[in-house]
């Protein structure tokens, strides 16, 4: 099986609307978590939360979608996929061709509209246009219908690493010989039905979050989206080549719906397998994006597990600390973020830290720094204990 390289990449948070502004937020350090100002929910005003900046309508008129039933997810999509194939220099033949295939995440789908459906569904005889975008699928289905795709299209919902396993799904169709190119990644806006469950979990934060600080209060929802061109080795000749991906591994340590064990069984297995796939030793690791949510089981599972693993585990940073934590997005969006520490030879430093946690005394990076970058691993667990790791190497 051969090497699978990123040629291109798009990405739109709440620290910028491409790849260019997600990238000098990074290095200024700016966090763009606060009070929702566009998004109607009881909570606005109340809890701070990484929402982008463009509205709903100017997306829609900057991507020239007039369709009524799109939602804020599939329109934080196109945007990003539009970039990333842009980037990557792909002609709308190689788009649409059989070879192309599309693996896209999303948690929210088309739940971000519940309510105009329930509205319609109380006040209208025949169908409502929000319907069709209700499946979590619709995101996919947009694009594929949206750009005339005739290729494998594929949707993973495993919680918030949803589009990290839609990454390494992508890489294996292409390791395995089914396709030649894979646009890869994930999309998620926010929505009432996240927001009220993530409350009901009591795991909300009142301020703006602190990864692997030892008086976090929890996470920041966010929104945002990210998507990766993957390509054969084959086929590199005249492109740009951003990074390899060398590693990945998927694991679940079934320990309960929504935490990981203490030990962070699944964190360990996840990070220990994509190692073992890359072929590489635990001291080659120069860099972790890590998952960091800032709540107080993810943050102790999964310090726990890189102290397992690495013994002194190398710089680790959480970039949820800028962003908020964009669930779907989450793992094509910090997988992006890692492969620009690559592209730069830097890393970004985790915000709003300040005392270590008793348990593990690990402290994530607080500056930002010019560093010689050979590998970095990227980390995404979600619930359910569905964990998983990517490794990005320097191209060469």
């Amino acid at each position: 099986m051969g090497r699978v390289f990123i040629t291109g990449m798009g990405a739109i948070s709440a620290i910028g609307d491409d790849v260019a502004e997600n990238h000098t937020a990074l290095i200024q350090g700016r966090c763009g978590i606060t009070v929702m100002q566009r998004f109607s929910s009881r909570y606005s005003g109340l809890l701070p939360f990484g929402e982008i900046h463009t509205g709903t309508d100017e997306l829609k008129e900057s991507l020239k979608v007039s369709d009524a039933g799109v939602t804020r997810t599939s329109l934080l999509a196109l945007h990003a996929f539009r970039e990333a194939i842009s980037d990557a220099g792909l002609t709308l033949p190689e788009i649409s061709s059989s070879d192309t295939a599309l693996v896209g995440a999303t948690t929210v789908g088309g739940i971000c509209l519940t309510d105009e459906l329930y509205r319609d569904a109380n006040s209208k005889t025949g169908s409502s246009p929000f319907y069709s975008s209700y499946d979590c699928a619709s995101v996919n289905l947009y694009l594929q219908d949206h750009y005339k795709l005739n290729g494998m299209v594929n949707t993973i919902n495993t919680a918030c690493s949803s589009s990290a396993n839609a990454i390494m799904y992508g890489a294996r169709l292409i390791k395995n010989g089914l396709t030649r190119k894979a646009i890869v990644g994930g999309a998620d806006s926010l929505a009432k039905f996240t927001i009220n469950g993530f409350n009901a979990l009591q795991i909300l934060s009142p301020e703006v979050c602190m990864p692997f600080d030892q008086n976090r209060k929890g996470l920041n929802l966010g929104e945002g989206a990210a998507f990766l061109i993957l390509e054969r080795e084959e086929d590199l000749a005249g492109k740009k080549v951003y990074a390899e991906l060398t590693g990945y591994f998927n694991s679940n340590d079934a320990f309960h719906p929504s935490s990981l064990s203490e030990e962070g069984d699944g964190p360990f297995l996840a990070m220990k397998g994509a190692l073992d796939s890359a072929r590489l030793d635990y001291g080659q690791i120069d860099f972790i994006n890590a998952h960091g949510t800032s709540t107080e089981n993810n943050d102790e599972a999964e310090s726990r597990a890189m102290i397992r693993l690495f013994g002194e585990p190398p710089p680790f940073a959480s970039t949820k600390s800028n962003t908020g934590h964009t669930l779907g997005a989450s793992g094509a969006l910090e997988a992006a973020y890692s492969i620009l520490n690559l592209e730069h030879q830097e890393i970004y430093a985790g915000l709003n830290f300040k005392q270590p946690m008793a348990t593990t005394g690990l402290r994530p990076v607080q500056v930002y720094k010019k560093i010689a970058l050979t590998h970095v691993m990227s980390n995404s667990f979600g619930f359910g204990g569905n964990c998983t790791s990517l490794i990005f190497s320097k191209a060469c």
